[in-house]
């Protein structure tokens, strides 16, 4: 079954910062809302009170019921909406003036004493239809008056129908501005995720565009984000390690060809030399002591090559003891004793402590370092191996007299098939790939190997371990 393709980074970063936008302006158009009909609301209450207050104040000075019933249309015509009710009556009796178009059904009031202050607390809320607006809010209040020693009741209300129309039309424009913004941003957020995500498409085309034979091809990261430049590094570093990791095995494939072409050749010249007449016994014998050698040297080239491979692949298994260094250390010295007598050379040991790392492992590196420095060292000279420990490394250091090498000669020598120049004593067992299983072996503990020379005519080797 297909997997299903998940939206791409620039749709849903857009719609993300959409409906931000969208939501942040909602809200301030929210907020701005309320806060202007509260403030409708708080005006409207204002003018209802005023009226009543108003009007008190005329029924006690200036009006007397008689010339209200004479005159209804004044109070009509000082109303300020058509839609308003007011109605002034004596308690218990019919309504004096009656204003009331929308024939709107009025709340239960308290009624508020003659002399008694007026405050939105007397208000009350109610509801009513208004021509096509429906449910349309009102406040209203009811307060008592005196007007030629009589008590008479005014009610004041008023209908929001114009506040409730300015209202509308302004929630119409901040749907309209959150409808706008959406729009906008999904629109502008689009076109600079795409510019802003370029350095991406870049490297994408750029390590598409990768092959074995463009491999020192880096990508250029001078106007790269900051926020993508750990990125880019990261894979120009990716792309160093890769090319040098080629550059080796392309190395390591020519070296290994050459090293297994030689001994081939030599065992075929010799079979088709002994071949092309008869032979004595001991003539074929001879051969295959010769051939026997040859396969043993490709034997070990290949056992060397196996170690290196397993080494390279993740890391291996290490069966890890605590060893005694100075145990280790006569181990390999009384091994190559006899090798060193042959070249009339002595093997000094110093130094000791404890050491946890794989036994079998440490003797290989060790030997090899030691056959190492026997086959290059100079004839009647004497080898080294000590122990220096410190306060976070153990080191286990070969030293030797021998030729004084160049810096690019010391860099080469953990190389696979590196070898020094046959002035060197080269002797023909040599494969060059000693050194480079002690670099392996080293980087398996989690140490490393290093080469130095301290004076003039001596190398010193240095397996280097962290003390835990």
């Amino acid at each position: 079954m297909r997997a299903r393709r998940q939206p791409s980074l620039t749709l849903r970063s857009t719609l993300a910062f959409s409906v931000v936008a969208m939501l942040a302006v909602a809200s301030a158009g929210m907020y701005l809302y309320e806060t202007m009909k509260a403030s409708v609301m708080t005006r409207s209450d204002h003018a209802v009170l005023a009226r009543l207050d108003h009007f008190r104040k005329l029924l006690q000075y200036d009006l007397t019921l008689d010339t209200l019933r004479s005159s209804p249309q004044l109070f009509e015509n000082m109303l300020d909406s058509e839609d308003d009710i007011f109605i002034i009556a004596e308690p218990g009796k019919s309504p004096v003036i009656m204003v009331n178009p929308l024939h709107a059904p009025l709340p239960d009031m308290p009624v508020v004493k003659a002399n008694a202050p007026l405050s939105a607390d007397a208000l009350r809320s109610g509801r009513a239809n208004a021509g096509s607006a429906s449910d349309v809010p009102m406040r209203a209040a009811t307060v008592e008056a005196i007007s030629g020693g009589k008590v008479v009741h005014l009610t004041a209300a008023h209908l929001a129908v114009k506040e409730m129309a300015t209202l509308a039309n302004f929630r119409n424009r901040i749907l309209f501005a959150v409808a706008l913004a959406f729009v906008l941003t999904a629109l502008l957020g689009y076109l600079l995720l795409r510019r802003g995500l370029r350095p991406l498409r870049r490297m994408a085309d750029h390590a598409a565009a990768i092959t074995p034979a463009r491999l020192d091809s880096r990508m250029d990261n001078r106007d790269t984000p900051v926020e993508l430049q750990q990125l880019s590094d990261a894979y120009n570093g990716m792309l160093d390690r890769l090319a040098d990791g080629y550059q080796r095995l392309t190395q390591f494939s020519a070296d290994l060809a050459h090293e297994i072409r030689t001994p081939v050749g030599s065992l075929m010249g010799h079979c088709q030399v002994a071949l092309r007449q008869p032979r004595t016994a001991d003539e074929y014998q001879a051969l295959l002591a010769s051939n026997l050698e040859e396969l043993e040297r490709i034997s070990r080239m290949v056992e060397s090559i196996l170690f290196l491979a397993r080494a390279d692949d993740a890391q291996a298994a290490l069966n890890r003891q605590t060893l005694c260094l100075e145990d280790e250390l006569q181990r390999v010295t009384g091994y190559f004793e006899g090798l060193a007598e042959e070249r009339q050379m002595t093997l000094r040991t110093e130094g000791g402590g404890q050491l946890n790392a794989d036994p079998l492992l440490l003797r290989r590196a060790l030997s090899n370092l030691v056959a190492n420095a026997i086959r290059y060292a100079d004839e009647s000279s004497e080898i080294e191996i000590r122990v220096v420990n410190a306060e976070k490394t153990c080191r286990i250091e070969v030293e030797n007299q021998g030729p004084v090498l160049s810096d690019s000669a010391l860099g080469k020598l953990f190389d696979r098939f590196y070898r020094g120049d046959a002035s060197r004593h080269q002797s023909s067992d040599s494969n060059g790939l000693g050194l480079a299983i002690v670099a392996a072996i080293m980087q398996l503990h989690g140490g490393e190997v290093t080469v130095s020379q301290p004076v003039p005519g001596r190398i010193c080797f240095a397996l280097v371990f962290s003390a835990r």
